[in-house]
């Protein structure tokens, strides 16, 4: 077999392949085995018909079509690994001449990889927010916390605001009851906006046995989307009490004796969780930057199938869940057909990007992904995707996605390597030691790599190939 590489653009080559015809014998063998094994012939037993006879019969031209079929993968994935090119998607494969007992022609133009060159990244400078924690901010947390120890009993008066109801819902659209549209006994926190829009007016002021109609557009259900006539009744009229803040809701609430302990480990989480957010927003802003610097062609096939696959997830998982289609999510977004288009190609090219910088720093740097490493990705995705480790790692096993694992945590170190080379200030203008942060971090066990490999993820985890 020869072959001959032209590249068309940085993205896609054509491959010429001429392969001599003693060549396709196996394939030729194959053929007529296949054959035999399909066809019956009068005087001859099935699977025992000799090869002059399936060429008189059925033709030489079916033979050689189904060797064909057979040799082209094998030659193909040959001139593949002979040019050392890094292929992307599926080739189109036009066959150029076939001449029985001499030989077989054909190009096959598929997209690559293109070679990119990292530049030197130690320059790369990123602002990030600066961890501040208010008094305001722990006073928040503290509420959020007595919140969640709230009592409530039953009262003889109109609801107000912040009262929990205990309400029966009707739903009728075009005067007919829907199905799914009746509901008894719901808790319902008037102000908390988990129910439907117009239903704290419609409640606010009616006392136990009182009920109200009002209009509403439905959120899920058969009916998603569509204005219902609703019709409220209140049961029961409760109001919420929450305890005093001092040194007895700290000793309920919490391992602490009083409540100056409760706030100062309020503290100490908040500063943990806003140093997270801080390395996250560096990670995502060196990204960015190193991005900038540079040149990625993009294969337009790759891009189009990325955005296709971006649309199908959205529309036919996201928003299906929601019980939306997509006219209605972009009514909701307040965008035209156009701006979400544009939005989601710049997604799609931003995260074909990444991919393929991050995928070359690993080469560059020799990065490798240890089974330890691996591990406690695939705890991670698990965990996110609400599953089991086993459950996870038996669907990533059977699926073939174990490439793509290892690919998300080398290009998440890969990430970690520009990170600690980048010069991050906050908004004080203070420099910013991520590995110091991540030391003093009790609120999350996830290292440096870890945190990268989130970010690396949110970009290129649709866009594995």
């Amino acid at each position: 077999m020869k072959s001959a590489v032209e590249t068309l653009n940085p993205t896609r080559v054509r491959l010429s392949i001429e392969v001599p015809f003693e060549e396709l014998k196996d394939s030729l063998d194959a053929a007529y085995k296949k054959i035999n094994q399909q066809v019956t012939v009068k005087g001859f037993r099935k699977g025992k018909i000799p090869a002059r006879v399936i060429d008189q019969r059925f033709g030489r031209g079916a033979v050689l079509e189904e060797a064909v079929n057979d040799a082209l993968p094998k030659f193909y994935t040959e001139a593949v690994n002979e040019a050392e090119i890094d292929v992307l998607g599926q080739p189109e494969v036009d066959i150029t001449e076939l001449k029985d007992g001499e030989t077989l022609n054909f190009t096959a133009e598929v997209d690559v990889r293109p070679a990119i060159e990292i530049p030197d990244f130690s320059g790369i400078e990123v602002e990030v927010d600066a961890v501040e924690v208010t008094e305001e901010d722990i006073d928040k947390s503290v509420e959020q916390l007595r919140e969640r120890f709230a009592s409530t009993s039953p009262v003889e008066r109109a609801a107000e605001d912040g009262d929990v109801v205990t309400i029966d819902l009707e739903a009728k659209v075009d005067g007919e009851i829907l199905e799914d549209g009746v509901a008894s006994g719901v808790s319902y926190t008037i102000g908390s906006g988990e129910l439907l829009e117009g239903i704290d007016d419609a409640v606010k002021g009616l006392e136990a046995g009182g009920e109200a109609t009002f209009t509403s557009e439905l959120k899920g259900g058969s009916a998603a989307g569509k204005a219902a006539e609703v019709t409220v009744k209140v049961t029961q009229v409760a109001a919420r009490e929450l305890p005093e803040l001092d040194d007895d809701f700290a000793q309920l609430a919490s391992e602490f004796d009083t409540l100056e302990e409760l706030k100062a480990d309020s503290r100490k989480r908040l500063e943990n969780m806003k140093q997270y957010d801080q390395a996250t927003q560096a990670q995502e802003r060196v990204l960015e930057k190193l991005l900038e610097l540079v040149e990625v062609p993009v294969p337009e096939k790759l891009l189009e199938d990325e955005i296709n696959t971006r649309k199908h997830n959205l529309e036919h998982h996201q928003l299906g869940q929601m019980g939306l289609d997509l006219e209605k999510y972009l009514e909701i977004q307040g965008k035209t057909a156009e701006e979400f288009d544009a939005e989601t190609k710049e997604a799609a090219v931003k995260g074909i990007k990444t991919q393929f910088v991050l995928d070359e720093l690993v080469k560059q740097e020799k990065l490798n992904v240890n089974q330890e490493e691996l591990t406690e990705h695939l705890m991670r995705r698990a965990a996110s995707s609400n599953m089991s480790p086993d459950q996870f790692a038996q669907a990533v096993v059977e699926g073939g996605q174990v490439p793509l694992l290892v690919g998300e945590v080398a290009r998440g170190k890969a990430l970690a390597v520009v990170v600690e080379k980048a010069t991050v200030k906050d908004t004080n203008g203070e420099v910013i030691d991520l590995d110091d942060e991540e030391e003093a971090d009790e609120a999350t066990t996830e290292t440096p790599e870890a945190q990268a490999e989130a970010t690396t993820e949110a970009e290129t985890e649709k866009t594995e190939g």
